[in-house]
C-alpha cells in the first residue's frame, strides 16, 4: 500500500499547524514525518514506519527543544519601568515588613515594599516591580 501519501498529508497538516502558531509545536514531528516518508518507500510495514515517526519525534523534541527555544527567544528590551530593577534607591518613608513605604530611585518617588523593616535614608536595591510598587531589599554592598 502507498503509505507515502499518508506521511505527505501528515507533514502538510503539521506544517500548517506550526505556521499558524507562534510557539514551537510540531516542528520535531515534521522532521520525523519526513524521515518516515522516506522510510515508507523501503519499509512496507506501517507499524514500523509509525514507530520511527514517534520515536524520532520524541528524540528530536528531547534533544533540540531547549536549543531552539533559546535560539528563537526574543530579546526583551527594558522599558522605562523595567530599567530601575537592579538600581539603588534611597528610602524616603520607612518601610515596615510587608507595609508600603516610599523609595526615591532615578529621581522619582515610588511606593515600595520589603520583607524586612528598612528605615528612612537607608539605601536599597530594587529587586522587582509588582504593579506600581517596587520590591526592595536592604543594600548589603555599601
Amino acid at each position: 500500500m502507498d503509505y507515502w501519501i499518508f506521511w505527505l498529508a501528515l507533514i502538510f497538516v503539521l506544517v500548517i499547524i506550526e505556521a499558524s502558531t507562534i510557539n514551537l509545536v510540531s516542528i520535531w514531528f515534521i522532521g520525523s514525518g519526513i524521515v518516515s516518508l522516506f522510510c515508507s518507500f523501503f519499509i512496507e510495514n506501517f507499524l514500523i514506519q509509525f514507530a520511527i515517526f514517534v520515536i524520532l519525534g520524541v528524540f528530536f523534541l528531547i534533544t533540540t527543544r531547549n536549543f531552539l527555544n533559546n535560539l528563537l527567544k526574543q530579546h526583551n528590551e527594558k522599558t522605562n519601568l523595567d530599567r530601575v530593577v537592579g538600581m539603588v534607591g534611597i528610602v524616603t518613608e520607612t518601610i515596615a515588613k510587608n507595609v508600603v513605604g516610599e523609595v526615591r530611585v532615578d529621581g522619582k518617588r515610588w511606593s515600595a515594599i520589603s520583607n524586612d523593616k528598612i528605615e528612612k535614608d537607608e539605601e536599597v536595591t530594587i529587586e522587582s516591580i509588582n504593579g506600581v510598587k517596587l520590591n526592595v531589599r536592604k543594600r548589603s554592598d555599601k
